[in-house]
């Protein structure tokens, strides 16, 4: 196993994510951040929140599969939302929750940022993703 994920006791539970990773591979992949767009540059789900989440997130995919990673292999993601405010926080998870099962995403997640932006470099962009991936 190159990552093994935990949550040390007297850390702040419950949370749908570890808090800690560990990687024990040689080779690093580091997918940039991820968008929702198809491999033809087309907008997918403009103006809603859980279709750009759950395309970013198939878009991290197909990066870590040409690695020849899975988000088994994840060791950190890392995700962007423009304007961020907690009541963002269900649409985001219904995002996240839509694709784990088809994407083979870990639950708990490995270690995660949700870091509120207040744009990112085109107007109809509401995510990124970026992930972090060991393998041996």
């Amino acid at each position: 196993m190159t990552v093994q994920l935990l949550t040390p006791e007297g850390m702040f539970q419950p949370v749908p994510y570890h808090h800690v990773s560990i990687g024990t591979g040689t080779r690093q992949v580091h997918v940039a951040g991820q968008i929702a767009r198809d491999a033809e540059a087309n907008h997918i789900a403009p103006d809603d929140l859980t279709g750009q989440v759950a395309q970013a997130l198939r878009n991290t995919a197909r990066g870590l599969a040409g690695a020849g990673a899975t988000f088994a292999d994840v060791v950190r993601l890392r995700f962007f939302v423009t304007h961020w405010s907690p009541e963002k926080m269900d649409d985001f998870m219904a995002g996240l929750e839509s694709v784990t099962d088809e994407l083979g995403i870990p639950k708990p997640l490995p270690p995660v940022s949700l870091i509120g932006v207040d744009y990112l470099f085109e107007p109809d962009v509401l995510v990124e993703v970026e992930a972090f991936a060991v393998l041996d």
